[in-house]
């Protein structure tokens, strides 16, 4: 039985969205707008085409009609809300109050991690390819970035390569790191055994590890994800988890992330750093949104997704292998994001990368440049929207991008 509406397509115009309203407003990051007689397609920024469920906005409502909106504190409702989610999603279990952050965005808490343990100059180590926002967060605050590429195995399967992660560490004496799981933007959910061997790997390097799981609840096609403090107990004390409902329930315009750590150290390093900036305090309605998501509504609502997001990408994934030749991906085991290699098709087509990108975006279809996430022939696509306007969007490849027809 269907309980939640994945199908009805939201007007999202004139509502401050850049997905939609931020269109041509931003060359060379932001897709182009649509040429006439086209509407857009919004597939680039990670944010859904979803409303969020209905009991977060009742969250709001209810405190919203109280008019007032002082100094307030957080409540031990709002850390309850959390312990219990993380039992119950990830099998966390004993995660109390002293154990968790607030934190202005996942952003925040990686600068607030950069500022705690490290200095302007020193390297930071991630993978290729990469976030974006962790590339220019970690350059603004004046860190190296050190790259240790991903690799695809013989099944077309994104992997670590656990000795060059170890050289590297060692050659650029790095003591901390970015770690995604699941992966932001290849889609891999990191199975027990591989968490396990990066987790050696950064203890035989003294390396703290900065683990955003933002994506952890947007699992695809019964995938389990296994948060990286769960794989020992040293992995337990050198690891700074963050997560947010954010992105799990479209809020990102709300701001509200969290950290777990369990280690005393980082726990107080990391709170003189964020508190040192005063700008790490939470909006009171972001608060109460949380509380509305990490519901037992949340829970069903989170299942139901994950079910639209799985066929979504099934039928993408599909498409794409039967009808564009030339075009490759790993299929994702989380997250709503396709990661194209268009390669091979830019080189038997003659055309550039620029060319691609450009004839999606005139027909409404607008995916996302893939090159700031380290991949020369990339293009990254948010498949988080009502099926028919997926479909709508492949019909407009196939006819005028692609010629599939």
């Amino acid at each position: 039985m269907v309980e939640f509406d994945f199908t009805t397509i939201m007007d999202r115009h004139g509502k401050d969205v850049i997905a939609i309203d931020g269109l041509g407003t931003a060359p060379g990051f932001i897709p182009d707008a649509p040429r006439e007689g086209f509407d857009a397609i919004p597939m680039w920024v990670a944010d859904m085409n979803f409303p969020t469920v209905p009991s977060a906005v009742q969250k709001i409502i209810e405190r919203a009609q109280h008019p007032a909106f002082g100094y307030y504190s957080i409540s031990q409702e709002y850390y309850d809300a959390i312990i219990n989610w993380q039992a119950d999603r990830n099998n966390v279990q004993g995660l109390t109050a002293a154990e968790i952050g607030y934190e202005n965005g996942v952003l925040g808490g990686v600068v607030s991690a950069l500022r705690a343990f490290t200095v302007p100059g020193e390297a930071v180590l991630m993978h290729s390819p990469t976030y974006i926002g962790f590339t220019k967060c970690i350059e603004d605050s004046g860190r190296k970035i050190v790259l240790s590429d991903l690799q695809k195995d013989a099944d077309g399967i994104w992997r670590m390569d656990y000795a060059d992660m170890d050289r590297k560490l060692k050659e650029n004496q790095i003591h901390l790191a970015v770690f995604c799981s699941p992966h932001n933007p290849t889609g891999r959910v990191w199975e027990r055994k591989e968490l396990e061997q990066a987790m050696e790997v950064f203890k035989r390097n003294d390396c703290i590890v900065i683990s955003d799981e933002i994506w952890s609840d947007l699992l695809l096609n019964g995938n389990q994800h296994i948060p990286t403090q769960l794989i020992s107990e040293d992995a337990r004390s050198r690891t700074i988890a963050l997560y947010a409902p954010s992105k799990t329930f479209n809020l990102a315009g709300l701001i509200g992330s969290y950290h777990i750590v369990y280690d005393s150290l980082l726990k107080d390093r990391m709170r003189v750093s964020a508190d040192s900036t005063h700008y790490n305090s939470m909006n009171v309605l972001s608060m109460h949104a949380l509380l509305g998501c990490y519901s037992q509504e949340g829970r069903r609502w989170v299942d139901e997704l994950r079910s639209v997001l799985s066929e979504n990408v099934n039928y993408a994934v599909a498409h794409i292998a039967e009808c564009y030749d030339g075009i490759t991906l790993s299929k994702p085991q989380g997250t709503y994001m396709l990661y194209l290699d268009c390669e091979k098709y830019c080189h038997k087509k003659h055309i550039s990368m620029d060319e691609l990108l450009k004839a999606g975006w005139d027909v409404g279809v607008a995916w996302q440049d893939g090159r700031p996430f380290h991949r020369p022939y990339a293009i990254r696509m948010n498949l988080a929207s009502p099926f028919s306007r997926i479909a709508e969007a492949f019909d407009r490849l196939d006819q005028y991008v692609f010629d599939a027809k």
